[in-house]
C-alpha cells in the first residue's frame, strides 16, 4: 500500500537441492489421480540473495552494493585494489535491521550507510525480533581497508562533503553535521529551524549546502552557508519547492515548485493540475525565475522518477528533468538560459532509476520502452544529438545504472530464473552482457533449473479496459488435467510486476511464491491491474479508481473468467491472494463475486478506504464531505461483507505503518459474525514489508498450506 497514488545472463548454480520434506497435502495436486512431484520448497525458491541498492564513489573506482541474505543484510564492495567483489560487513543475523543509505566519501575508501529504520508515528524504531533493548536507527561507516564496520552516531541521510571525510545528516528532522578528524567524529546540530529538513545537497566546492524545509503544507529550498553560518530561502512562496540541484560552477541552483493545491487524499486519478514548474535561483541573492512551466492537460500534475535525484544539471548547462507530456514518463532537457525541452526517450514506455554519467553529458536510465513487461538500461545524450542506445539487448531486468570512476556501467539484473544480482557490463566477441560480481553468493539449493518461464498476457474487462499479466503455467501442464487456479494482485497500487525476478523487494517475495504455488500444480496469474505503472498515465490514473469507485476491481473479475474459459483451468477453483491494495481486490473478490473464488490469501489489506485514508490523512474528515465518504466506503470490502462465504487467511504485522492493524481486526469481527471460516497470522512488532526473511517464509509456507487444504 503506497501511500502515492504514486531485473541477464543466468548465473550456474553449483547443485539443485529439491527438498521432499513436504506436507502430503502440498503434493497432491487437487483433484488429479496421483500427486506431483516432490517440488522446491519456498525457503530454497526464495533463498537466494536480493540485491537492495547499488552505488558508485567518484573515485577509486568503487561500487557497493547491498545483498540480503534470508534475510541477513551486508554490504559488498568492489574496487581497483583488488579482484572480485567481498563483503565489508559481518552482520549475521536475520533481525530485520536494513542497511539503506549507501554514500562514499569523495576519496571512494570511506563508505557510510544507515543501520535500522525510521520511527512510526509514535517514535517507535522496527524492532521485529521483539529485541527486549529495542532497536535505534544510526550511522555506520566502513573503510575499504579491511577497519571493522563501525557505528558512528544516530541518524539518517548521510551525505558526504564533495571534499574530506565530513558529512551532513537528518536526526528527528534536523540537520546536523558530522566533523571528522582521523579517529574521532564530531557531531553538532548545523542550524536550527522550523519544519523537517531533507534532500540535502553540497555546492561543488562543499561551502554550502542546499536543503529542502518541509513546512507540512508547504515547503521552502534553503541554503546554509558553512563559513558565514548564514541561511537564506531561495524565492520563497505558498507552494512545494523540491528537487534541488547545483549548477556546475556551484552559483545557481534549479528546483522543482508544484503549486498547492489543499488537502491531497490519495487512492485516486489524478490526470491533471495546476501546472508544475522548474525554477533557477541565484544562491547569492535567493532570487529565482522560472525555466519552464509544463503545459496545461497531460503531464501537468508532476509524477516523479525513481531517482536519488529530480532534476540534473549537466556539464554542457542543460538541465534534465522528467515530463509526461506524452502521457508517458520521458526525459526532457533545457538549456539552463530557456528555450523549448528536448524530449530525449521516446516512444511507449517508462522511464525509472535515472543518474548522470561520469561526463556530465550522458543520462543512464531503465525503461520498459521497447520491451514493456521487463527492464533494461539505456544512455542518452543530455543535448539530444543522438538516439537512446541500449546497453545489452538481450531479454533481461536491468534497473539501477551507477557508472563507476573509471567509467565502467554497473546495475541490478534479474531474469525469470536468477533473482536480482550486482552486474557489470561486459563485452565478449562484440556483443555486451551483464556479468555477475558475487556469483559465489548463489546458495546450493537454489532451483534455478525448475523453475518456470512466465507468458505475457492481455485481458479486457467488461468496460472495455485492458489489463496485462503473466502467466505461470505448471511445468507438467501438457497432462490436460484441469487445474486449480490462483491469481496474485501487488500492492501500492502504483506497481508492475514483471517477466522475470522484480526489483523491489516485496515483489521479489512475491515471484517466488507465484513460482512456488506453479510448481505445485496451480495455474497462476499475476495480474497488473489499472491503477499500476508500466502502462502510460491514463493507465495508472484510470477513472474511478480506488476511494472513487473501485474501477479496478473489474480487471480482477476479468482475470478470474478468463481463467475460468481455458481448458486448464478449473473454474470451480480460483483462488485469490495479495498484500496492501492486493489484500483489499483479494477481499473485494470474496464480497463481491463469491461465487467466482474459491478461497483467498489476504495480507495487510485495505478493507474501509476511509481508514485507509486517515492512515496517511490524519486530518482527514469523514463529515466534510458526506458524498465522498460514502463512495469510498461504497468501494470498500466491508461494504458487501455480508456476501462473504469462502475461507481465508488473513496475514498482518502490528507495526504496520501502510495499513492499520485495525483494517484485519475490524475484518476478523465482521467474518466471525457471519460464521465464515477465518484463519489468521500475525507478526508482532512487524511492519508493512516485513523486514525479517522468516516473517516472508512463515506467511508463505502457511499460504501454500492454506491452498492446499482449502482449494480441493
Amino acid at each position: 500500500m503506497s501511500p502515492r497514488l504514486r531485473l541477464t545472463p543466468r548465473v550456474q548454480c553449483p547443485r539443485i537441492a529439491l527438498l521432499s520434506a513436504l506436507p502430503v497435502a502440498a503434493l497432491l495436486l487437487a483433484g488429479a489421480s496421483r500427486p506431483i512431484a516432490a517440488q522446491p520448497s519456498i525457503r530454497a525458491i526464495d533463498g537466494a540473495p536480493f540485491a537492495a541498492t547499488i552505488v558508485a564513489a567518484p573515485a577509486a573506482d568503487a561500487v557497493a552494493f547491498v545483498l540480503n541474505t534470508r534475510g541477513v543484510r551486508n554490504i559488498w564492495v568492489t574496487d581497483s585494489t583488488r579482484a572480485g567483489a567481498r563483503m565489508v560487513t559481518a552482520f549475521t543475523e536475520d533481525d530485520g535491521q536494513d542497511l539503506t543509505s549507501l554514500a562514499f566519501t569523495a576519496d571512494g575508501r570511506t563508505l557510510y550507510f544507515v543501520r535500522g529504520g525510521g520511527p512510526n508515528r509514535a517514535g517507535e524504531i522496527p524492532n521485529p525480533t521483539s529485541d527486549p533493548d529495542g532497536a535505534e536507527q544510526a550511522i555506520w561507516r566502513v573503510r575499504l581497508d579491511g577497519t571493522p564496520a563501525e557505528r558512528v552516531t544516530e541518524g539518517s541521510s548521510p551525505t558526504p562533503a564533495p571534499q574530506g571525510a565530513d558529512f551532513a545528516f537528518t536526526r528527528r528532522g534536523a540537520i546536523w553535521m558530522a566533523t571528522v578528524a582521523g579517529d574521532s567524529t564530531r557531531v553538532t546540530q548545523l542550524f536550527r529551524m522550523r519544519g523537517s529538513g531533507g534532500a540535502m545537497r553540497w555546492s561543488p566546492s562543499g561551502s554550502q549546502l542546499a536543503f529542502v524545509s518541509n513546512r507540512g503544507t508547504h515547503s521552502f529550498v534553503g541554503v546554509y552557508d558553512r563559513a558565514a553560518k548564514s541561511l537564506r530561502w531561495m524565492a520563497p512562496s505558498t507552494d512545494s519547492d523540491n528537487a534541488p540541484v547545483w549548477s556546475p560552477d556551484g552559483t545557481r541552483l534549479a528546483f522543482l515548485r508544484t503549486p498547492y493545491a489543499g488537502q491531497r487524499l490519495g487512492f485516486r486519478a489524478t490526470r491533471t493540475a495546476q501546472p508544475w514548474s522548474i525554477h533557477v535561483a541565484d544562491v547569492a541573492t535567493g532570487q529565482a525565475r522560472e525555466l519552464f512551466r509544463a503545459a496545461e492537460g497531460r503531464g501537468s500534475a508532476y509524477w516523479a522518477i525513481v531517482a536519488d535525484n529530480q532534476l540534473f544539471w549537466t556539464s554542457d548547462d542543460r538541465i534534465v528533468f522528467p515530463w509526461e507530456r506524452t502521457g508517458w514518463v520521458h526525459l526532457y532537457s533545457i538549456a539552463s538560459s530557456g528555450g523549448e525541452p528536448r524530449e530525449l526517450t521516446p516512444g511507449n514506455g517508462e522511464v525509472e532509476f535515472v543518474s548522470l554519467g561520469r561526463d556530465g553529458r550522458h543520462l543512464l536510465y531503465s525503461t520498459n520502452i521497447g520491451d514493456i513487461d521487463r527492464r533494461r538500461v539505456m544512455t542518452v545524450a543530455a543535448d539530444g544529438s543522438s538516439a537512446p542506445v541500449a546497453t545489452v539487448t538481450t531479454p533481461h531486468i536491468a534497473w539501477q545504472p551507477v557508472e563507476s570512476s573509471r567509467g565502467t556501467l554497473h546495475a541490478l539484473v534479474s531474469d525469470e530464473r536468477m533473482p536480482a544480482h550486482a552486474a557489470a557490463l561486459a563485452r565478449s566477441g562484440g556483443a555486451a552482457k551483464w556479468q555477475p560480481l558475487a556469483p559465489e553468493t548463489m546458495p546450493a539449493d537454489f532451483p534455478a533449473a525448475s523453475l518456470v518461464a512466465p507468458t505475457a498476457v492481455t485481458l479486457r474487462a467488461a468496460d472495455g479496459v485492458e489489463s496485462y499479466g503473466q502467466l505461470f503455467l505448471p511445468p507438467n501442464a501438457a497432462s490436460g488435467a484441469k487445474r486449480p487456479a490462483v491469481i496474485f494482485l501487488h500492492g501500492g497500487s502504483r506497481r508492475q510486476m514483471l517477466l522475470g525476478w522484480n526489483y523491489g523487494s516485496y515483489y521479489h517475495h512475491a515471484y517466488a511464491l507465484n513460482q512456488a504455488l506453479a510448481l505445485r500444480g496451480y495455474v497462476v496469474l499475476s495480474l497488473n491491474y489499472r491503477s499500476g505503472i508500466g502502462y502510460g498515465l491514463e493507465f495508472r490514473e484510470a477513472l474511478d479508481q480506488g476511494a472513487t469507485g473501485g474501477s479496478e476491481y473489474g480487471d480482477v473479475v476479468a482475470a478470474a473468467r478468463w481463467l475460468g474459459a481455458r481448458d486448464d483451468v478449473d473454474a470451480s477453483r480460483i483462488g485469490l491472494w495479495g498484500g496492501s491494495y492486493g489484500g483489499y481486490l483479494t477481499a473485494m473478490g470474496l464480497t463481491r463475486h463469491p461465487e467466482l473464488f474459491k478461497a483467498g490469501v489476504d495480507i495487510h489489506g485495505v478493507h474501509d478506504w476511509n481508514v485507509g485514508i486517515q492512515t496517511f490523512v490524519p486530518d482527514y474528515d469523514l463529515y466534510a464531505d458526506p458524498q465522498r465518504t460514502r463512495i469510498a466506503f461504497e468501494a470498500s470490502p466491508l461494504a458487501q461483507v455480508k456476501n462473504w462465504r469462502a475461507p481465508v487467511l488473513l496475514i498482518h504485522g502490528d507495526d504496520d505503518r501502510n495499513v492499520r492493524f485495525l483494517e484485519t481486526q475490524t475484518l476478523i469481527r465482521e467474518l466471525r459474525t457471519q460464521q465464515v471460516p477465518v484463519e489468521q497470522l500475525v507478526f508482532p512488532d512487524e511492519v508493512h514489508g516485513f523486514l525479517r526473511h522468516d516473517s516472508w517464509m512463515r506467511a508463505y509456507e502457511a499460504t501454500l498450506d492454506f491452498f492446499a487444504r482449502r482449494m480441493r
